[in-house]
């Protein structure tokens, strides 16, 4: 019989459970190394100073005025400190000094570069240290100077890395110290743990004090755009607010375009076939007109008003409608003095209701801000064809509480719907307080706005509505 020979080995055979173990964890040191050396080689906002963010000119300056100091007192100090207590030669003490404490300035701008050069520096001067007869009972690897400015480093460092960066520096630190204990000479005072201790603590606080600080600044940035959108809003829901008015005076005049057209035929003889057609073309353009416009007002209508029973059935008030108002007011507990024009001028529906919703504001806020306040309403017309509306309202009695508005489904937004109402017919308004603590509310309408250009394009404003 043949032989069968036995299988030759596998050119690659399956690793024991040890070896992979083994593997696995060589593979997660290395990652370890490399993340390490990717968060030490990579630094936040290079260039940026410390605090050059706040708007005080002496916060922007501290940090450059501090890292002096420190500069300038550790260098002479640490060479006293290592020619002196430790034996080294001057030379190479002021070089080492100068390498320690100089880039304590650079820390400034760049302090991961600053760590660098300075954890460079410390390494070497703990080597040079261990040569030396003067180390026999001193502190070492780290002197007392060297310590200073590296806490001082890690202060720089917390207020500008990264979490991940701040670990990666103080597990650099340790390992060195761990390293240079493993080689300490004999009769030294170990100063590694005292330096990796005091590092971390540093590192823990000046990173909580930026993450709050930065809290701090995202919150006030969130707030001034809540308060930006907050204004938005107010002014999108008033130009609504006031679009739905006008609804009704728009549509009374598209009712009496549609009356007229389909009445022309029996109300004038001998009408032409064609004109006859005109007319019932300019109707049912017309009736088509307050069909979309009915259309625009449900978009427009507020929930609230959809809350309260749907749309209102009454006709949009105008100044006929002041002394209601006004009695309303003193009724509240506000004395209102009310002068009106002489003679009834002829206004325009826009300009009527624009001016009473004026007066109603202004009151609004006055039971609102001062109850009680003596106040006077004037409206008179001018030789220039302009209606004048003028509401002044003097410190009330005494303090007091803020009380709800005088009519709650009228008033808008205050000043807010004033502006906007005034715009609206191209007047002007001017309010401010007065020097006895009063307040004033001046508007400028005209008697009839002018006409829209016919092709004018629509604005940005105009759009929001």
């Amino acid at each position: 019989m043949t032989e069968i020979p036995p299988p030759p080995p596998s050119a690659s055979p399956r690793r024991s459970a040890p070896a992979r173990a083994g593997y696995r964890a060589l593979r997660a040191v290395r990652q370890a190394l490399r993340l390490l050396a990717v968060e030490l080689g990579t630094p936040t906002e290079p260039g940026t100073p410390l605090l050059g963010t706040v708007r005080n000119l002496w916060l922007r300056r501290l940090p450059y005025g501090v890292a002096f100091a420190f500069a300038v007192s550790l260098l002479p100090v640490t060479i006293a400190v290592l020619s002196h207590d430790y034996g080294m030669a001057g030379g190479m003490a002021g070089a080492l000094a100068t390498a320690q404490a100089a880039p304590l300035l650079l820390a400034v701008t760049r302090p991961l570069q600053a760590w660098w050069v300075i954890f460079a520096a410390d390494l070497i001067c703990a080597q040079a240290l261990s040569l030396l007869d003067g180390t026999v009972g001193r502190p070492w690897p780290w002197p007392p100077p060297v310590i200073v400015g590296y806490l001082a480093l890690m202060l720089a460092l917390s207020l500008r890395e990264r979490r991940r960066t701040l670990i990666a520096v103080w597990l650099a630190t340790g390992a060195a110290g761990v390293v240079s204990d493993i080689a300490a000479p004999d009769g030294i005072q170990s100063t590694w743990v005292l330096l990796f201790v005091l590092s971390g603590v540093v590192l823990m606080m000046g990173a909580i004090l930026r993450e709050r600080g930065d809290a701090q600044r995202k919150l006030i940035e969130q707030e001034t755009i809540s308060e930006a959108e907050r204004a938005r809003r107010t002014l999108l829901e008033e130009r609504a607010r006031i679009a739905r008015e006008l609804h009704d005076v728009v549509a009374h005049h598209m009712s009496v375009i549609t009356v007229q057209a389909d009445s022309a035929p029996y109300r004038i003889g001998g009408l032409p076939a064609a004109a006859a057609d005109e007319f019932g073309a300019i109707a049912a353009s017309a009736r088509e007109s307050l069909a979309e416009m009915r259309r625009l007002l449900g978009v427009l209508r507020s929930e609230e008003s959809e809350r309260h029973g749907g749309p209102e059935k009454a006709p949009q008030p105008g100044i006929g409608m002041l002394e209601k108002l006004v009695e309303a007011t003193v009724r509240a507990g506000v004395p209102v003095e009310l002068a009106l024009p002489g003679e009834a001028a002829a206004l325009e529906p826009a300009v009527d209701l624009s001016a009473y919703r004026i007066v109603q504001e202004a009151l609004a806020n006055v039971v609102r801000h001062a109850p009680g306040a003596p106040t006077r309403v004037s409206l008179r017309t001018t030789a220039d064809a302009r209606l004048t509306v003028l509401i002044v309202n003097s410190p009330p009695p005494a303090p007091a509480t803020p009380s709800a508005p005088l009519e709650t489904g009228g008033t808008g937004h205050g000043l807010v719907g004033m502006r906007e109402r005034v715009r609206l017919v191209d007047g002007s308004l001017d309010t401010g307080p007065l020097p006895d603590g009063g307040f004033r509310v001046a508007a400028q309408l005209p008697l009839a706005p002018p006409a829209a250009p016919a092709s004018s394009p629509p604005t940005k404003d105009s759009g929001a509505l």
